[in-house]
This record gives structure tokens, sequence and C-alpha cells, in this order.
């Protein structure tokens, strides 16, 4: 209850007051105090606060902007402000590059969403492609010898057909699995290896698609934020998104053999505590999760 009275008392009296005096202490707009202080995901984060919670509707649709719009939408934030280009001259840069990453967040998840809806169908050859593509990558030397096999147990999956394996995030955990094992071939190699530890082993494909819904559900969460303005200085993609997915695989494995569980029935639970370890280095405004091998 002492939380929401500060938080309306903030909202309506206190923040206004607090930006009316800044203001005229020290001729500039909360926006333009931000970019003199603050750099990096610290920088975004907080104009997209602003903007935000600002009662201007103008500025609280800005968050809301499409990238096509966003030289517009600069304008209008600086006409609704009063900045005059020629005295702040960095101030149309730093705003464009803020809501780049802002909307780019959000086009970013529409975009995850939409693969993730889309299911495996073994009836589509780009599909059934990418689903042998990934056997090819991972058995370079060992023939699938059917499309319907107990083969595919070698590389992780649970049933004689993987199309059963992808239903929670559809083509996009195959997307993942491929992406992984294609441009970190040799690492997939080893972690396909360690997976098949006699005492700490665990099915490589299905583990695989695990955080490919650890990666979207902290990408819908918002929790990518601080790392993806971070590590991209403009608009992030699906690419972003798939190198944090390699970052998980990568740093579950290690984290998997470090831990040394007592049987793979305690997947749950180390599941959840890497996922937690994760979220508490999301928390850090200065994080850039990246693979470094």
């Amino acid at each position: 209850m002492f939380i929401s009275l500060w938080e309306f008392f903030y909202g309506h009296f206190f923040r206004f007051w607090m930006k009316w005096l800044l203001r005229h202490m020290t001729g500039k707009c909360e926006l333009q105090r931000i970019f003199d202080t603050y750099v990096g995901a610290q920088r975004t984060h907080r104009i997209e606060n602003s903007l935000t919670y600002s009662k201007n509707k103008i500025l609280q649709k800005a968050t809301l902007v499409v990238q096509t719009e966003v030289d517009k939408c600069v304008e209008d934030i600086m006409k609704e402000k009063n900045i005059n280009p020629e005295k702040d001259a960095s101030f149309k840069i730093c705003m464009k590059a803020c809501l780049l990453q802002i909307s780019g967040y959000k086009q970013l998840y529409l975009d995850v969403e939409s693969v993730r809806k889309r299911p495996y169908d073994s009836e589509n050859l780009q599909h059934e492609k990418l689903l042998l593509k990934l056997w090819n990558l991972l058995m370079p030397t060992k023939k699938l010898k059917a499309r319907i096999s107990k083969q595919w147990a070698d590389i992780g999956f649970q049933g004689d057909d993987p199309k059963t394996d992808f239903r929670g995030m559809g083509i996009l955990g195959l997307i993942n699995l491929v992406y992984f094992s294609e441009n970190y071939t040799s690492e997939a190699h080893q972690i396909l290896s360690r997976s098949n530890h006699p005492k700490l082993g665990y099915s490589y494909a299905i583990v695989g698609i695990n955080l490919t819904e650890m990666a979207y559900s902290l990408l819908k969460s918002e929790a990518l934020k601080f790392h993806l303005y971070n590590f991209v200085p403009g608009i992030p993609t699906m690419e972003h998104f798939h190198q944090f997915y390699c970052y998980l695989v990568y740093e579950f494995d290690k984290f998997w053999f470090e831990e040394k569980p007592e049987s793979i029935m305690y997947f749950n639970m180390y599941r959840e505590k890497f996922h937690e370890k994760i979220k508490g280095l999301l928390l850090d405004c200065n994080v850039s999760l990246t693979l470094k091998i």
C-alpha cells in the first residue's frame, strides 16, 4: 500500500515539480538532461520512461512509433519541447537513436512471436530441409537412414519424428538450433558430445528448444531491454535474438556441468536456477550478454 501511495504521489505531484524546478535551473527539459547525463542502455531506458510517463500525448505516443515515422516523431518532440536544433545539435541524433531502439525492440518481439506461432509442418519443404540441415551440421559423418527414425535420439530428440518436439516453440525452436549449429559448429559438436555424458548427460535438442522458450519469455517480459540497448546501437533484429540464444546454450551447458545434478530428473529445478541467474544478470543496466569463446 505504501509503495502504491508513493507511486501515486510521485507521478502526480513530486515528479512534476522536480521537472519544473530543474527546467528553470538548467534551462533544459528532462529529455535533454538525460542525454547530457547518461549513455547506453541507461539513456534509452530513461528516455523511454520519461516519454511513457509524460502528460503530453505526443511524447506518450513516441514510444509506440513505427520505425518509418521516427524522423517525424523526433521533429514533433522538438517542437513540443521548444528545442532549438542550432543550440542543441545533438538532441535530434540522440533522440532518433533511442526511438529506433525502443521501436526496434517492440518490432523484434512481434517478429519472434510470428515465427514462434508458425508450427513445424512436415509438408513444408523448407521446414524439412531445415531439419535435415540440422542433422547434417551435427552429424556430418553419419547418414540419416530415414526421415522418421530412432536416430533422431542421437542429437537429443525424444521420438522418431522431431516435429512433435517443436510444438511449444514452433519453427523458432528449429531455427535457433540450426543457427547455433551453423554459426558455432565446433561448439555445437562439443556440447552435443558432452550431452551424451554417462552421468550428466541431457537431451541436446530438447534442452535447446527449452532454451528457445527461455529466450522468448525474457524478450516478452522486456527483461532483454538493457542487454539489447547496450549490445545493439541501432535497431535490434532476429539476428541479435539468435545471438542471445547462442549465449544461453553455451552458458547453460557450462552451468549444468558445474552444478553436477544427481539426475536428469532434476532438470526443471536446475533450469529454473539458471533462469534466475540470467534474469539477475539482465538487471544490470550495463549488461551485454555475448558469447565469448
